[in-house]
């Protein structure tokens, strides 16, 4: 929901800071964002962008990750292939940075920034 809130080019911002990549999206968070863009407002729009963006990626079956929680399950998929996260939330940010991982996060509102604890 980042490119929606903050009005950036995710995939550009992406490239731009780490190069050449692949972006995956987990199943569960497809189903989570197809559920929130029944809703009206930001949040629906916020969601429906989501999807667009979500389809530009590789979709990995999250069923058969043991966490139940979306966001327990990004974690679990990151820590299982060592891999980048994007995220804004400060739970996920931190879980992942206790276990090691990188994430991408917004910084100042305008731009994407690698982070490492």
């Amino acid at each position: 929901m980042m490119p929606a809130q903050f009005h950036i080019d995710l995939f550009d911002e992406l490239r731009d800071l780490v190069g050449a990549f692949e972006p995956v999206v987990l199943s569960g968070v497809m189903r989570e964002l197809d559920g929130l863009t029944k809703k009206q407002g930001r949040a629906g729009a916020a969601a429906r962008l989501g999807i667009q963006l979500g389809e530009r990626c590789t979709i990995a079956d999250s069923t058969d990750l043991e966490s139940d929680s979306i966001d327990a399950q990004m974690i679990e998929y990151a820590i299982q292939k060592g891999c980048i996260v994007v995220t804004n939330d400060r739970g996920v940010r931190d879980t992942l940075f206790e276990r090691g991982l990188g994430v991408i996060s917004m910084r100042n509102q305008k731009k994407l920034e690698l982070l490492r604890k």
